[in-house]
């Protein structure tokens, strides 16, 4: 750290601010030495392991010297606004890992083209279906084409047909049983 480093909540906000205002490279390696063992230990603390966190403090510092123009004082201490720069860079980083974007180009994510004897035997199994599907009691049939090929759940079933959501549930239950065995057989 330079010589006459000012550590206190001012200090730190000049840094910032020359940061923001001119660039100044020794301000943000002052910046950098004060702050990132701290972001790392925070990331620590916040579940990330060693490389994870050295990797979202790296990405936090470098938000803070693209960002430091934005900073104001007015808002937030110095300690407050990288924090939550920090902070937000765990964030992003558990949501990539969460719902990772998918590359539609990437061959590994294709499907391959149904073959003959799959659309045939698709469409045999349909044909079965519909035919134990018929030899159900009405309720029990309109039950099982309003939950599996509408999609309704069990007490929009029940609203529709003006029937308690017990009496729907059990239809479904007994119909689910009838189509089991028959198509067993």
């Amino acid at each position: 750290m330079a010589e006459g480093f000012d550590n206190s909540p001012t200090g730190l906000a000049e840094l910032i601010q020359r940061v923001g205002q001119s660039r100044d490279k020794a301000a943000f390696a002052d910046l950098f030495n004060y702050f990132a063992p701290r972001v790392k230990s925070y990331m620590r603390r916040l579940g990330a392991d060693d490389a994870q966190a050295e990797e979202l403090m790296q990405e936090a510092m470098i938000m803070v010297w693209r960002r430091a123009n934005t900073y104001d004082a007015a808002r937030a201490a110095p300690s407050t606004w990288i924090f939550t720069i920090a902070r937000n860079k765990r964030i992003d980083g558990l949501r990539r890992v969460a719902f990772p974007e998918i590359d539609p180009n990437d061959p590994t994510i294709t499907t391959a083209p149904e073959q003959p004897d799959d659309i045939v035997s698709g469409l045999e199994v349909a044909k079965q279906m519909k035919e134990v599907i018929q030899t159900l009691p009405d309720d029990q049939a309109e039950a099982i084409r309003l939950a599996y090929y509408e999609g309704l759940s069990q007490s929009e079933i029940a609203s529709k047909l003006g029937t308690p959501l017990g009496t729907v549930k059990s239809r479904l239950r007994l119909a689910l049983q009838r189509l089991r065995s028959r198509l067993a057989d």
